[in-house]
């Protein structure tokens, strides 16, 4: 039986206060929940502050280059479909360098979870505007405030589709780990959006901040399956802003478009060198 004494505590270097030790807490406890020992799980991550998470987890652990944790998921999901395969990164690795792979992800419909942690800023650079920065917020870089429009990561991922498409909050841990264990759970590609307060760098989107918006779908009957529903409430930011699941659907996964998978994983096949070797020599 896995317990939380499976996934023990390790020393981080994350800022005091910071949301990600939140979404670190979450993500063990839904491990946890859905029966998944430490050896079971394959966390890749790629460049940032959300990047180091996996240093501070005990699991098997990919690090890859900035805005590539999808494809390498993938390809370890295709090579070894036993695993239970997790991305973490910030929102500007995903959205921002890595997001023509996000949409392609998306497309092939990887059964991986993709966890954001969305602080609105790159971090680990000291303060820079993300893809998901707020107009007008001012930085070391924006002195004069961001004019960018900011994405919507949510109404992307409904629009494209995505089997599941969810929003979490760094400062409701059990609502969090509930949104996970859904994700882990799900046999899909799963995004999990989560605001994640930066408490060094984002001033404007602070916990405070948050909690004065953030409102749970599930309290108000909410069901995750009208994607036209899902993507009017992924448009729904500033006053009052929705965490939960937003849309899930049921579809084939890209694992399924091969049906070798199903005689087991990759890597347990016997290894045959006939073929690279005769490759090798035409090129000779």
């Amino acid at each position: 039986m896995v317990t939380m004494e499976d996934y023990p505590d390790i020393e981080t270097e994350w800022c005091p206060g910071c949301g990600n030790f939140g979404i670190l807490k979450a993500i063990r406890k839904a491990l946890v929940s859905v029966g998944k020992a430490p050896h079971e799980v394959l966390i890749v991550s790629g460049i940032g502050q959300a990047g180091k998470l996996p240093h501070y987890m005990k699991c098997n652990t990919f690090n890859g280059l900035h805005g590539r944790t999808l494809p390498l998921a993938t390809g370890s999901k295709a090579a070894n479909h036993d695993l239970t395969v997790l991305t973490v990164g910030g929102d500007g690795d995903t959205y921002g360098e890595g997001g023509n792979h996000l949409i392609h992800a998306i497309r092939r419909n990887p059964n991986i979870t993709a966890i954001v942690h969305d602080n609105q800023i790159y971090g680990l650079t000291k303060g820079q505007a993300s893809p998901t920065s707020e107009l007008g917020m001012k930085t070391k870089v924006q002195t004069h405030g961001v004019v960018n429009t900011p994405l919507s990561p949510l109404s992307l991922a409904v629009s494209l589709d995505c089997s599941f498409v969810a929003r979490g909050y760094a400062g409701n841990i059990e609502h969090l780990a509930g949104i996970l264990e859904e994700a882990i759970k799900h046999r899909g590609f799963a995004l999990v959006d989560i605001l994640q307060p930066c408490v060094t760098f984002n001033k404007l989107n602070t916990f405070k901040w948050y909690a004065e918006r953030v409102y749970r779908l599930d309290e108000e009957g909410y069901v995750p399956d009208d994607r036209i529903k899902a993507f009017e409430r992924s448009l729904e930011w500033g006053d009052r802003i929705p965490i939960g699941i937003f849309y899930k659907k049921e579809k084939p996964t890209f694992e399924d478009g091969f049906g070798t998978l199903g005689e087991g994983t990759l890597i347990s096949r016997p290894k045959d060198q006939t073929l690279v070797e005769e490759l090798i020599d035409s090129f000779m």
